[in-house]
């Protein structure tokens, strides 16, 4: 048994000042108190404010290995999200499993250090370079398991379906990596995963299929009544203009508009990206209980778009955050472009009511639905393992002796470099900026990269 001191905690309700926090041998809190514990035990007295971890409700790890490459534009091209898919295709088909996992270790460290604490891993590098399955069907989402454990962030492992190259069009060499060609075939690798996410105390399992466009219409109904009623079920939707045209083509509908007439649509539904919907949309998705993973840096990299989420959340609709192709790895600066973007279509400053909680708010419960968590009516609470972010009280803004604008202080000046570190099981993971196994995640990384880059080259 051992005890945290803050000077707050964040609670729904607001800080709870000068907080004791009791943890046991396995990081699960025993007592949240502002009275000094009674006897006497270890006490480590934290000159910070501790935040929740973060959930990364939406993680493709491979492609942390080209972030920041396809940044050449030529003149006179028309780079979009469609040509960027093609440099990704190039990076996915030159990665091995031992490079996946490096990366990933890599990937998951720095999240770590920007305050995620649990990631979602959308995961679709099912098979080896030439398309055929491993011998182990889950040998890719086995070494993501393994990345995270190294890293020691917590992972929900959903390996989605990924069966076609467009609405009713076979897949492309360039996918071969990716594909199950039936759904059988797809509950293999899923009854695979299960398996692998033993190995590893901090992993969850859900399931998915990868986007309207890479399923047929009739498997993707399929895949979501044929799998588990207790796992959260993920897909892309609606991301690109195309998209939507292509479907509306195909299917009559567009493809939000045809999964809320096909599919009981509930709050263990992730729809991923949703950057282009009607209005009945809008109303209906909310309505629906259904949840939106908002991924800023990747849609403003890509030039999806930008969500509707001024009115989605008016009509009452939820969503949670991610950081996808991990252009971004800052919870903290997506947390503003969520709120920026709706100021400048709006022109006004109150997107949200009450600010700063409202966006920590959905972002944790819903983000905590998408990892297949404790349900928790509080964010910290006893019986529950101690995962948070702790931000340095001695930073200038953040001494300022208010706690009403203390939340907002993090959110709206915030960085990386107002963290003291992240605890995962009551555990500091990150201190100071360091990660306590950075070296030999570095030093496997730096490996893999320079094993592509001789294998692109």
């Amino acid at each position: 048994m051992k005890f945290f001191r803050f000077n707050g905690l964040l609670q729904r309700g607001g800080w709870v000042q000068g907080a004791y926090v009791g943890v046991d041998y396995a990081g699960t809190i025993t007592s949240i108190n502002e009275a000094l514990p009674v006897g006497q035990v270890p006490i480590e007295t934290v000159n910070g404010y501790a935040v929740p971890g973060f959930q990364n409700a939406h993680s493709h790890a491979f492609q942390y290995a080209m972030a920041g490459l396809a940044e050449k534009h030529a003149a006179g091209s028309n780079d979009d999200f469609w040509s960027w898919r093609e440099a990704m295709y190039t990076c996915a088909l030159s990665i091995g499993p031992e490079q996946v996992e490096s990366i990933a270790g890599m990937l998951y460290a720095e999240m770590l250090l920007n305050g995620y604490t649990h990631v979602a891993e959308f995961h679709y590098l099912h098979h080896d370079l030439e398309g055929n399955p491993y011998s182990n069907r889950a040998e890719i989402g086995e070494r993501l398991v393994a990345a995270a454990a190294t890293a020691g962030i917590k992972i929900t492992l959903v390996p989605v379906f990924y069966q076609k190259g467009n609405f009713g069009k076979e897949p492309s060499a360039r996918q071969r990596r990716f594909i199950c060609t039936t759904i059988d075939e797809y509950f293999q690798l899923l009854d695979a995963s299960e398996n692998a996410v033993k190995n590893y105390n901090g992993a969850q399992l859900g399931y998915g299929v990868h986007s309207m466009r890479a399923v047929g219409h009739d498997d993707v109904i399929r895949t979501f009544q044929n799998g588990s009623p207790l796992l959260p079920f993920h897909l892309h939707a609606a991301e690109q203009l195309k998209e939507v045209s292509d479907c509306e083509d195909f299917l009559g509908k567009r493809p939000v508009e045809w999964l809320l007439d096909n599919l009981p649509l509930s709050d263990r539904c992730h729809l991923v990206h949703c950057t282009h919907l009607s209005d009945s949309e809008v109303l209906s998705l909310a309505r629906s209980a259904a949840n939106v993973v908002l991924c800023p840096g990747t849609e403003a990299n890509l030039g999806d778009g930008i969500f509707r989420l001024g009115d989605f959340a008016r009509s009452g609709g939820h969503w949670s955050l991610g950081t996808d192709s991990h252009i971004s790895l800052q919870p903290l600066e997506d947390l503003r472009w969520m709120d920026y973007t709706q100021r400048l279509i709006t022109h006004k400053r109150n997107t949200f009511d009450e600010g700063a909680i409202s966006l920590i708010t959905e972002v944790l419960v819903n983000g905590r639905k998408a990892m297949k968590t404790h349900a928790q009516a509080n964010f910290f609470e006893v019986g529950t393992r101690f995962d948070a972010v702790v931000y340095d009280a001695h930073m200038p803004l953040l001494s300022r002796d208010d706690p009403r604008a203390l939340l907002s202080t993090i959110v709206y000046t915030g960085d990386r470099s107002v963290m003291l570190g992240t605890i995962v099981n009551g555990n500091w993971i990150i201190k100071r900026g360091e990660h306590i196994r950075r070296e030999p995640i570095f030093a496997r990384y730096g490996a893999a990269i320079r094993a592509i880059a001789k294998q692109v080259n």
